[in-house]
């Protein structure tokens, strides 16, 4: 542990950042895998609804920088294309 006050106050301040990041990655990673078990059931109307949940969630961690932003854009990309798949 650190002795100086202010390297005390950022390993506190650094974890609590972990964790909350942690938390959204984690909720982040769940919305993509329901909308692919939507996709894998052939449901086209939830796998809609949680399209946008999901996309909106992976923005926002690369707006966030959590997740590069090419990251994000190739994940949004394979989900349009498991949508427009399951749409035709």
């Amino acid at each position: 542990m650190a002795n100086i006050k202010s390297a005390k106050k950022r390993v506190l301040t650094n974890e609590n950042r972990r964790v909350k990041h942690q938390a959204f990655k984690t909720s982040m990673r769940s919305a993509v895998k329901e909308f692919n078990k939507k996709v894998d059931n052939n449901d086209l109307e939830g796998a809609k609804d949680l399209f946008q949940l999901a996309t909106k969630k992976v923005d926002k961690a690369a707006d966030k920088k959590m997740i590069h932003k090419n990251a994000a854009a190739r994940t949004k990309s394979d989900m349009q294309q498991r949508l427009n798949k399951l749409a035709q």
